[in-house]
C-alpha cells in the first residue's frame, strides 16, 4: 500500500487530506512515497500513532540495529572493545622498526641494478665482507703522533676477536710499511713508527704518496705531500659479517650495530678525535631518531588534544572518556602493524598525530550532537539514539571518503608510501568504529551513571549557539550565501584555476638528507627535559664531513650495468664506443666521456706489461687499442696479473657481466644526469642500465611525483563516485555528492599552490599529502551536507536550514579544526625536518578544508537548492511579490 502527496509536520509524516486514518492504521511497516519540496523518492516509513507516519530510509533498519545496542546494550558494547583492546595490544608489542631510503628503493630497477652491481663485481675486500670507516681529525694525521694514534687505536682493535676484523687499510699501515715492509701487523708497525724519527716519517709519506695511488684516495683534500700534512683521513676497517653480507639478517636488524658501537668504545680509550662511522651506526642513530621523535610529537599532540578536550567538552568525566578512546585507536592501529608484520618507518610516524586528530573529530561531533539533544529537554537514550541516528550515517561517509583518500596511496610503486597507506586506512577504520559505537556506548553508561551515582558534572552544553560569538563569526559563509552566491562562487572558480596553475610548478625531491636527522638538534629540543631530549646524532655531520673532505666520487658519477656475454668480439668495442660524444652533463677527456671499465683495465696493464700488449695487439684488428678477438684469451691473462683484483671490479668472473664507471659534472642537474645516462645505456649492444645513487634517487624522485599525481587522481574521482553513489542512495538527491566536492577541490588546489609559495617540494614524506587533504578535509563539508540534508527535511527553507546547520554542527566543526590542527602541527616538532614539513602541510589543509565548508559550501548548497527547486524564504518572497504585481497588472 502506498499514499502519495503526504505532508511534512516536524519528524512526522501525515497523510495528506483527504485519505482515510483507519486505511493508513493498516499499514504497519510499508513504502511510502514523499513527494516533498526539498527531497523525494520511495522511503521505508513505520506507523508511530494515528494517523502518523515515521520516514525511515531503507539503510535506516542497519542504523536502527546499531542505535538499539548502543542505547540498549551498552555494557556488551563497552566490554567487547576492551577485549579486542587486549589483543591488539599484545600485537603492538611485536612492530619492528624499518629506517632510511632502502625500503623506498625496493622493486625499482635501478636500484636492483645497483645492487647487481655491489653483489656481482668484487668490493674492496672480497666477497662475504662488509667495513667499517674511522675518521681521524683534529691534528695533522700523517705527523708520528698522528700516525701512532691511529696504530694504537688499530692494535687495540685487533686484539679483540668479537669484533670480527679480517683486515684493515689505513694511512697509517701504509707509511709503517714504507718504513719497514716487514711490518705486517699492527703491532709491529706501531714499533716501526715509534722508532722512526719525524723527519724519516715525512719521508716514508712521500714516498707513500708516490708510490701507492690509494694513499692518497684515504687522505683528506688538503693533504701536502711535500708538507707531510693532511687535517684528516679515513682507516678501513673490514669484519667478516655473512650473514649481512648475505642479506639474512633479520629485518630491522644490522648485525653491525653492535660491533661499531663497541668500536666507539675502543677509540674513545685511545683519544683523540677518532670517530666511527658506517652502515650500523647509520642505522642505529636513524632508529634512535624515530622514536625520539615519537617521545616529543605524541605526548605534545596529546597535551594540546587535550587542552582542547577541556575546552570543546568542559567536563572531567567526558574528557577521559574521550582520551581511553584516543588511547584504544593507537594501540588498535599499533596492534594491527605487529600482527600483520608491517614495520614502522619515518612515514608512519605522521599517523598516531593523524589517528589522534581526527579520532577526536569524531568524539566532538558526537559528544557535541548528544548535548544538543540533551539541552532540549530529552532522555540519555533518546538523546544518544537521534545522535547516532544522524552521525553513524555522516561517520560512514567521512570514513569511506576518508579510506579512499588514504588508500588511494596503495597506487604508489614505493613501498614505504603503500605501507601508510594500509595503516593509516586501518587506522581510520578503528577510529571510526571506536568513536561512533564504543563512546556512544560509554557515554550512555557514563550518563545513566551520573543519574544513580554523585559522578561530578561540570557543563553538558554543546559548543556554538545562535547567540554566542562562535555563532556569529560562523554565519558569515550563510551571509555571503544569501547575498551574492553566485558571484561568489565565481570568484572561488577564477581562484582554484588560478591556484591550479600555478601548483604545477612544485618540485620533486628525494635525497638521502630527508631521512637524515640535523646536523646539530635546535635549541628548544636540546632544552626539553629528559627523557623528552633527543639524542646527540653523529650520521648527518659524518656524512657531511666526507663529503666535503674526501674523494668519495658517489655522487660524482653513474654507473652503466652490462648484461651480455663479454666473450663476444664486439663486446669491448661495444663500452668503448658508448662513450664517444658523451653528454653535456658528463666529464670528457678528448671528447670522450671519462670512464672507468674493463677496458681502460686492458689499456693499463698493456701499457706496463710487454707480454700483455703484445696478446692485445695480436687480437686487435682494428688498432685502436682495443682487442676484438679472442677475448677469452685476454681476460685470462688479465685476471693472473697484478690487475687481477682491479679488474674483478669492472668483469664478473664468468664474464657475463660488466660496470662501467662514468664520471659527471659536480653541478650537474640530477634529472639531465639521469637522462644522459640511459641515453649513454641505450647506446649499448647488450642490455644496459644506467644506475647509481644520482640516478636511483632521481628514480625514486620521478616515481614519487607520479605517486602523487596518482594517488591524487584516484582519490578524487573514487571520493566524487562514492559521494554521488551514496547521496544517489540517502537521500535521492546525487548532485548532493557534487555540491559536497567543491570545497575538497578548492581546498587541494589552494594547498598545492601553498606548497609552490613556500618552497616546499613533493618528497617521500610529503607525497602522501594532496590524498590526505581528501581524506580529511572531506570530513568537514560531509558534516555540513548531511546536516543540511536533515534540516532541509525539516523547513521548506535553505537559508534556515543552512543557519541551523552552520550554527549547530559549526560549533563541532570549529573545535575538531583546532584539535586537528594542533594535533597534527606538532609534527613541526619533529626530528626529522621533513616530517615537519608534512605536518604543517597537512595541518594547513584542515584549515584549508574548514573554511572551505563554512565559508564557500554554503554559497554551494543555495545555489544547489535553486537549481534543483528547493526555495529559500528569499526565493519565495520574490515569488510572492512577483504575483502581486502580476495581480495588480491585471
Amino acid at each position: 500500500m502506498s499514499v502519495r502527496d503526504a505532508t511534512r509536520d516536524g519528524t512526522r509524516l501525515l497523510p495528506p487530506s483527504g485519505t482515510s486514518t483507519a486505511t493508513l492504521e493498516s499499514l504497519t511497516f510499508g513504502v511510502i512515497l514523499w513527494h516533498h519540496s526539498a527531497l523525494r523518492g520511495p522511503f521505508v516509513a513505520r506507523r508511530r500513532g494515528v494517523g502518523e507516519f515515521e520516514v525511515v530510509h531503507d539503510y535506516q533498519r542497519v542504523i536502527d540495529w546499531l542505535d538499539d545496542r548502543i542505547v540498549n546494550r551498552p555494557g556488551r558494547i563497552v566490554v567487547a572493545f576492551l577485549v579486542v583492546t587486549a589483543v591488539f595490544t599484545a600485537g603492538a608489542t611485536q612492530v619492528s622498526t624499518e629506517a632510511g631510503t632502502e625500503s623506498f628503493a625496493e622493486d625499482v630497477p635501478e636500484q636492483d641494478a645497483l645492487e647487481a652491481v655491489d653483489r656481482e663485481f668484487d668490493p674492496a675486500f672480497g666477497p662475504g665482507t662488509t667495513s667499517t670507516q674511522l675518521i681521524q681529525t683534529g691534528e695533522n694525521v700523517v705527523s708520528k703522533r698522528g700516525l701512532t694514534r691511529m696504530l694504537t687505536v688499530q692494535y687495540r682493535l685487533e686484539r679483540r676477536s668479537d669484533l670480527r676484523i679480517v683486515g684493515v687499510t689505513s694511512p697509517a699501515s701504509v707509511v709503517a710499511r714504507t718504513l719497514d715492509p716487514d711490518a705486517t701487523t699492527a703491532e709491529a708497525q706501531l714499533r716501526a713508527v715509534e722508532r722512526a724519527s719525524p723527519n724519516r716519517i715525512d719521508v716514508a709519506v712521500r714516498a707513500a704518496a708516490r708510490d701507492n695511488p690509494a694513499f692518497r684516495t684515504l687522505l683528506s683534500r688538503d693533504f701536502n705531500s711535500e708538507s707531510a700534512r693532511a687535517t684528516s683521513s679515513i682507516t678501513l676497517v673490514e669484519h667478516a659479517v655473512p650473514d649481512l653480507a648475505s642479506g639474512e639478517q633479520s629485518a630491522g636488524t644490522n648485525p653491525l650495530t653492535p660491533i661499531q658501537r663497541e668500536m666507539q668504545s675502543v677509540t674513545a680509550s685511545v683519544g683523540g678525535d677518532v670517530r666511527v662511522f658506517g652502515s650500523g651506526i647509520v642505522d642505529a642513530e636513524l632508529g634512535t631518531v624515530i622514536g625520539d621523535t615519537l617521545i616529543i610529537v605524541v605526548p605534545a599532540a596529546a597535551i594540546l588534544i587535550v587542552i582542547f578536550l577541556v575546552v570543546a567538552y568542559r567536563d572531567l568525566a567526558d574528557l577521559l572518556l574521550g582520551v581511553l578512546a584516543l588511547v584504544m585507536a593507537i594501540i588498535w592501529t599499533f596492534g594491527f602493524m605487529g600482527l600483520a608484520g608491517i614495520p614502522f618507518n619515518q612515514i608512519l610516524i605522521a599517523v598516531p598525530p593523524l589517528l589522534l586528530a581526527v579520532g577526536i573529530d569524531f568524539g566532538i561531533h558526537a559528544v557535541n550532537r548528544y548535548r544538543e539533544e540533551r539541552v532540549e529537554g530529552y532522555g540519555v537514550a533518546d538523546s544518544m539514539r537521534t545522535a547516532t541516528d544522524q552521525l553513524l550515517v555522516a561517520f560512514f561517509i567521512v570514513t569511506t571518503t576518508s579510506v579512499i583518500g588514504f588508500a588511494s596511496n596503495l597506487t604508489s610503486q614505493l613501498l614505504p608510501i603503500r605501507d601508510f597507506g594500509v595503516v593509516a586506512s586501518v587506522g581510520i577504520l578503528f577510529t571510526a568504529l571506536i568513536f561512533g559505537v564504543f563512546l556512544p556506548a560509554a557515554k550512555v553508561l557514563l550518563d545513566y551513571a551520573r543519574e544513580r551515582y554523585p559522578i561530578p558534572t561540570f557543563s553538558q552544553t554543546p559548543l556554538g549557539s545562535e547567540d554566542s560569538p562562535l555563532g556569529t563569526v560562523l554565519a558569515g559563509g550563510v551571509g555571503i550565501a544569501r547575498r551574492a552566491p553566485l558571484a561568489f562562487l565565481l570568484i572561488t572558480a577564477v581562484f582554484t584555476a588560478g591556484a591550479t596553475g600555478y601548483a604545477t610548478g612544485v618540485d620533486t625531491s628525494f635525497s638521502r638528507e630527508e631521512f637524515l636527522p640535523p646536523e646539530e638538534t635546535p635549541g628548544y629540543l636540546r632544552a626539553l627535559p629528559e627523557p623528552f631530549r633527543p639524542n646527540e646524532y653523529t650520521v648527518t655531520r659524518d656524512i657531511d664531513f666526507l663529503e666535503d673532505n674526501f674523494e668519495t666520487g658517489e655522487d660524482e658519477q653513474v654507473v652503466v650495468y652490462v648484461e651480455g656475454p663479454m666473450t663476444r668480439d664486439t663486446a669491448l668495442e661495444s663500452i668503448h664506443r658508448a662513450g664517444a660524444d658523451p653528454p653535456d652533463t658528463f666529464v670528457a677527456e678528448d671528447r670522450r666521456a671519462s670512464e672507468r671499465s674493463i677496458v681502460t683495465v686492458v689499456r693499463s696493464l698493456a701499457a706496463t706489461d710487454p707480454e700483455f700488449r703484445r696478446l692485445v695487439e695480436r687480437n686487435d684488428r682494428n688498432g685502436d687499442g682495443i682487442p676484438d678477438d679472442n677475448l677469452d684469451a685476454v681476460y685470462d691473462a688479465l685476471f693472473d696479473s697484478e690487475y687481477a683484483t682491479l679488474a674483478g671490479q669492472y668483469l664478473t668472473e664468468d664474464r657475463r657481466s660488466a660496470r662501467v664507471v662514468y664520471s659527471v659534472k659536480a653541478d650537474a642537474d640530477s634529472a639531465e644526469v639521469t637522462e644522459d645516462a640511459r641515453t649513454v645505456a641505450d647506446r649499448y649492444r647488450y642490455e644496459a642500465t644506467a644506475t647509481g645513487n644520482i640516478v636511483v634517487f632521481q628514480a625514486i624522485s620521478d616515481l614519487i611525483f607520479e605517486s602523487a599525481i596518482v594517488s591524487l587522481s584516484v582519490a578524487l574521482v573514487g571520493t566524487a563516485v562514492f559521494l554521488v553513489l551514496v547521496y544517489g542512495v540517502l537521500t535521492g538527491r546525487p548532485s548532493l555528492g557534487v555540491a559536497n566536492f567543491v570545497p575538497i577541490v578548492v581546498t587541494v588546489a589552494a594547498l598545492a599552490a601553498t606548497m609552490r609559495y613556500v618552497g616546499i617540494s613533493l618528497n617521500a614524506f610529503t607525497a602522501t599529502v594532496l590524498a590526505i587533504t581528501i581524506g580529511l578535509g572531506i570530513d568537514y563539508s560531509v558534516h555540513v551536507v548531511h546536516r543540511f540534508t536533515d534540516e532541509i527535511e525539516l523547513r521548506d527553507d535553505s537559508i534556515l536550514a543552512l543557519e541551523r546547520t552552520i550554527i549547530g554542527t559549526g560549533g563541532a566543526l570549529t573545535g575538531s579544526v583546532l584539535t586537528t590542527v594542533f594535533g597534527i602541527g606538532v609534527l613541526v616538532l619533529a626530528v626529522f625536518p621533513a616530517i615537519g614539513q608534512f605536518g604543517l602541510l597537512t595541518a594547513l589543509s584542515v584549515v584549508y578544508s574548514y573554511l572551505a565548508s563554512v565559508l564557500i559550501l554554503p554559497s554551494v548548497l543555495v545555489v544547489w537548492a535553486r537549481v534543483t527547486g528547493v526555495r529559500s524564504q528569499a526565493d519565495a518572497a520574490d515569488a510572492s511579490d512577483a504575483a502581486t504585481a502580476v495581480g495588480d497588472a491585471e
